[in-house]
């Protein structure tokens, strides 16, 4: 006996599980949220450290507490049970590294740093190197989805197992 699915949107199955089984929606976003801190952990654990602020940045949390805030590698969902990992914006720069590139101030103003003996150097524009890479967030992903997936299924027919037992 073959068995055949139709898929049917996200919205639509969403609302056809809310109407079997309420308890599934409440069991699969606590297991977003579980999964979007176990992520940042896992990201922060392997993030590059500087002074460390970086790393105290990177937090994983529900999209709807999070209003405006872009989060790492994506876009807002319309999903209201949406997770992500959220971490300040110099992310990208560290993840995929930067290509050399000339420093200008801003306004035809000077670039004011510290230089090495400590005091001020103000000149009108500074050549960066760039900046290699330090791959920590895409490369944690890859190797955690498979699990992530597992858990929010398993927390779904759990949900589905235990409203079948009522």
């Amino acid at each position: 006996m073959a068995i055949k699915t139709k898929i049917i949107g996200r919205e639509a199955l969403q609302r056809r599980l809310d109407e079997l089984v309420p308890e599934a929606a409440t069991a699969a976003a606590e297991a977003k949220l579980e999964v979007a801190q176990e992520l940042a952990s896992r990201i922060a654990s392997r993030a590059p450290v500087d002074s460390g602020d970086y790393k105290a940045s990177i937090r994983g949390g529900r999209q709807a507490d999070n209003p405006g805030i872009l989060p790492v590698g994506g876009k807002q969902s319309k999903d209201p049970d949406a997770t992500a990992v959220y971490a300040d914006f110099i992310w990208r720069f560290l993840e995929f590294g930067t290509a050399p590139h000339v420093i200008k101030g801003k306004n035809g103003g000077n670039v004011v740093f510290a230089g090495s003996d400590g005091g001020l150097v103000s000149v009108p524009s500074v050549a960066h190197p760039g900046s290699r890479a330090h791959p920590h967030v895409f490369y944690t992903w890859k190797a955690l989805r498979k699990a992530a997936k597992a858990k929010i299924s398993r927390a779904i027919s759990k949900a589905v197992k235990a409203s079948n037992k009522k």
